[in-house]
């Protein structure tokens, strides 16, 4: 599968590198494709990862990942392009987080909408799917915590879409995802992210995960 990874940051390269490690290509899209550090990336990644725009990424990618900082996604995407996300299922790994001087970032959006659903009305010939935007970048690929892996929540009003990322998920190490309804259901995940922030700067430890407990 051809993946194109809209970012070109953390979370972008470690998704990219979890793919790449699944046999798919990548194609990593940035406002500066000539970067020493992401010519590295892609040197170290080998033969199926580039380096593009993010005109690139969208052409490229069978599905497409939005990976850009939460408040830079719009225009990332319009600078890709809109119509190049026709039809292509988008998972939206974002969270449009404020970040203050001082204690813990806060939402660009919510309550009565969310980053993820404004993507989805910029983009309505995409199927868009929130997922990864409530664990750390590190952990994206085959997470090992002593409890066993976290569970991956995911939201999105195309069916056909949410088993399509359910499937990579699953080939990413996260044998429990849940599906927690419409795209609507971002508004609680991305205050999630929030809440996962939270209570790793207040625990001093970044290595945490949502787990549901069931009986």
């Amino acid at each position: 599968m051809k993946v194109g990874l809209l970012g070109s940051g953390d979370v972008a390269r470690s998704l990219g590198t979890g793919f790449l490690a699944l046999g798919h290509e990548v194609c990593l899209g940035t406002r500066h494709p000539s970067r020493p550090n992401l010519a590295d990336w892609a040197n170290g990644a080998g033969k199926k990862a580039i380096v593009g725009t993010f005109s690139d990424a969208a052409a490229f990618g069978e599905v497409v990942v939005l990976a850009t900082l939460g408040v830079a996604t719009t225009e990332a995407i319009r600078t890709a392009g809109v119509e190049r996300f026709d039809g292509k299922v988008v998972i939206d790994a974002t969270n449009p987080l404020v970040f203050r001087e001082e204690g813990p970032p806060g939402l660009a959006v919510g309550h009565t909408t969310s980053g993820a659903e404004e993507v989805q009305r910029l983009l309505p010939k995409a199927r868009v799917v929130k997922a990864f935007n409530t664990i750390g970048y590190i952990h994206f690929f085959r997470p090992s915590f002593p409890g066993g892996p976290p569970d991956m929540f995911v939201c999105g009003e195309d069916a056909g879409a949410k088993r399509t990322v359910e499937g990579i998920l699953h080939a990413f190490g996260w044998p429990s995802v849940i599906d927690i309804g419409g795209l609507d259901g971002a508004r609680q995940l991305e205050e999630l992210a929030v809440l996962w922030v939270k209570t790793a700067q207040r625990l001093g430890n970044f290595n945490i995960g949502f787990k549901v407990l069931r009986r």
